[in-house]
This record gives structure tokens, sequence and C-alpha cells, in this order.
């Protein structure tokens, strides 16, 4: 399987309830660096997984849509914990929606999964990682 990985970053603030998370029950920040690893059985014509380009402008974007926020008060989010194994999951499918709109451009078409990985820090991270649905 070959594998292209582009990263960014993102800048969050929320919050948890449950007792289990503790002091992060208030409201806190996080910065999370995030990779997004594309994987495919076979290379294109052109020798490549995905426009490594496009993966990243794509990768921005979607980050961006949660920079910045505070996520207790977005409504796609409402009534959910923003632990990093949900935003993981988040960015995984707001990349297979772009990748299925046509938006990575069409050496995408032949992606067979996506791994999505949230750096919390140098020592803790979460992912997220599944076939592209169809």
């Amino acid at each position: 399987m070959y594998t292209v990985c582009v990263r960014d970053h993102m800048m969050i603030a929320h919050s948890f309830t449950g007792e289990v998370f503790g002091p992060a029950q208030r409201l806190h920040g996080a910065t999370y660096v995030v990779d997004v690893e594309f994987r495919r059985p076979a290379l294109d014509e052109n020798g490549i997984v995905v426009d490594i380009g496009l993966a990243g402008s794509v990768l921005h974007e979607t980050l961006a849509a949660l920079n910045y926020r505070n996520l207790d008060a977005e409504a796609a989010f409402a009534g959910r914990n923003t632990t990093t194994e949900v935003l993981a999951r988040t960015v995984f499918d707001r990349m297979t929606g772009a990748i299925r709109a046509g938006r990575l451009g069409p050496a995408a078409k032949a992606l067979a999964c996506l791994r999505v990985t949230l750096h919390e820090s140098h020592v803790a991270w979460a992912a997220y990682e599944a076939a592209i649905p169809a």
C-alpha cells in the first residue's frame, strides 16, 4: 500500500462533560498537529497517490472551519464531547466528503483508505482510520 501524508494544525477551545475528564470539564484550549494519510494499492499513471498540493490545501480548508473556535458553541458538536478521537473522525468525514466531491483531483478516485491522526502533544495522539466510503 502506498501512502502520502500531509500535515497542518488547528487551535480550538472546548470542555467535556463527565467526571472521567477531571479538570478538562472546564473550558480549556488544545493545539492539534493533524496528519492525514492517503492510501492506495497502486500508483496512478503519473506515479502518485494523490495530488499532494491539493491534499494540503483541502486539509487546511477543512481545519479552518474548526480553527480558533470554541467547539462547545458549534452546532455540529451539540451534546457531544469533542474528544481527540471524535475530532479525528470529524476530520476524516470532512476529508472523505471532499474526496467524493472531486476536490482532490482525479488520482483521489482510486484511494482505498484514509487515516487521520490528531497529535495533542509529542507523547499523546489519537487517530481514526477506515476505507473511504463509496
